[in-house]
Order: structure tokens, then sequence, then C-alpha cells
């Protein structure tokens, strides 16, 4: 989404969809489906005209699409789903996913990692249909989850489908798992890190973003790429203040090591407007 009306996408309530005939359904998630499709072909040439070369595409891009239904209606899209990574490989847009907060793999209940398989599933499957490919170039970032269960969660990772095993990159959160921890099962399983330094900041008790620390992290996380090149970390600031785990509307404060770091997600409240001013204010950014 932008923060003006440019890009906005559309839902449906489990609870209205089930409320609604299998005929009815089917022509509400096709209707959907096709709208949100074009939204995000037109989010994609937003980008290109704006010069914002990453693209995080919502985790609720095609609702319900793994219901029986849904399953249906978006295979019958394929071919129009399947234009959209040849067109954000040719505007030069890289395209990555952040699955939401309950999809915990090192869940210490069964029921859970399976259901957390199930939606990773599911954002692979999206994934492949818009023709992105399987590799962290097209990431799929996820936390660590329940804490203290690195064991846990390394071994979830090595069981996970192909789909998502090839796309999976883990970041580093300000609770669970600090930035070292997650280095450790990102060495371990061979997955790429994100870091975030936000979450690094508030997670060690730092006092602001040039700590040596910053530094030393990002080089290690970077050597977890299989392409350097392709190095992606995460970039916010606190509402109100350096410890403040809410995203604040700009980004008015940024570690000077970044400026050697090929990608950066802007985490603001702000959308495009904050990437705008951090351009504004950081000389050699682009």
């Amino acid at each position: 989404m932008t923060a003006s009306e440019t890009i906005r996408f559309r839902v449906v309530t489990r609870a209205r969809f089930l409320r609604l005939s299998e005929a009815e359904q089917r022509v509400v998630l096709d209707e959907l489906y096709r709208t949100n499709l074009a939204r995000l072909i037109r989010a994609l040439r937003f980008c290109d005209r704006e010069a914002i070369r990453l693209y995080r595409a919502t985790s609720n891009l095609f609702p319900l699409c793994d219901e029986p239904v849904g399953e249906q209606v978006i295979d019958a899209l394929a071919p129009e789903l399947g234009q959209v990574g040849p067109l954000a490989e040719k505007l030069g847009i890289r395209v990555v996913a952040h699955p939401d907060q309950f999809v915990v793999l090192s869940s210490e209940t069964p029921r859970v990692v399976a259901t957390s398989v199930h939606i990773m599933r599911r954002h692979a499957r999206v994934f492949d249909l818009l023709g992105l490919p399987r590799s962290p170039w097209s990431c799929l970032i996820l936390h660590g989850g329940k804490t203290g269960r690195s064991d846990e969660l390394a071994q979830a990772i090595e069981s996970l489908p192909e789909a998502i095993r090839r796309r999976l990159v883990l970041e580093n959160d300000e609770r669970a798992y600090s930035a070292q921890e997650i280095l450790n099962v990102c060495r371990h399983t061979g997955v790429p890190m994100v870091f975030d330094v936000h979450h690094h900041v508030i997670k060690e008790g730092l006092p602001d973003f040039e700590h040596p620390s910053i530094a030393e992290m990002l080089d290690a996380a970077r050597e977890t790429w299989p392409d350097p090149a392709w190095q992606l970390v995460h970039l916010s600031n606190g509402h109100d203040g350096i410890a403040d785990p809410r995203h604040s509307e700009m980004i008015t404060v940024y570690p000077s090591a970044f400026a050697r770091v090929p990608w950066i997600e802007v985490e603001a409240k702000g959308k495009e407007k904050a990437i705008a001013e951090l351009r504004r204010i950081w000389p050699g950014a682009r």
C-alpha cells in the first residue's frame, strides 16, 4: 500500500465468505483476485516511476486462496498471474513478502507448526504463480518465533518444502531472538539473514545507530547470503525514541554502516513519503 490512496488492496473476511454459496464464493474471489492482481501491477509501475526498486507484497494479496474454491479460482488465473515476475524483472524491482506473526516454526505446539507451514506453502505457491524466482532474491521473511528453541527452529527449516526453503530468510527481533542468535541459526541452516538494526538496538539496549556491533553484525549477515549483492536489511525508527518498537512516520536517523548495503527495506508508516525524505537527508542514498 501507499501512504496516499494511490495503491490499495481489497480483502474479504472469512465470516462473509462462509455465508456465501459456492457459486457466490467463486464470483467474489474471481473479482477480488483480478482486482488485486491489477493493483499489484499498478504498484510495480508506481515503484518504477518513483525509482523504488524493492517492493514488499501484502501477505493478504489473494485472501482464502488455500480454500478449495480459492485454489480453483487462482489456478484459473495462472496465465495472468505469471506476467508479474517478468514485469518485475523488466522494471528491475525486487518483490519480497513478510508473512504475518502467526507463523511460528519454532512453536512448542505441533498444530501451530503445521499451520505455520501451511501458511508458508500458500505464500510460496502465490510467488510461484506470480513467476517469481525460488531464491532469496524473492524472499519470504520470518522471525525466529518461540524464545530458546533455536534447535527446533533449525529442524523445522530443514524439513520445509523446496518452494519455501529456497526463499526463506530469517530476521532478528527485539524480544525473542537477538541478531547473534538468528545469525547462528542462519549459519547452521544455510538460510540468509535480514539484519534489522532497530530491533538490534532495542534488544541490546544500545544508545544509537553507531554502536560498533551494528557494522560487525551487518558484515556477518552479508556472509549468509548466496550472493552478497542480494543482502537485504531493515531500517526503521522508533515512534517516540530509539527504544520504542513502534515504527515512526519518517526515517530521520540511520546507521552510517548502511551506506554500503545493497538493499534497504524501509519500514515506516509514511511509506513512499518516508523514502523520499530519507533520500533528501541522506547524501548518496538511491
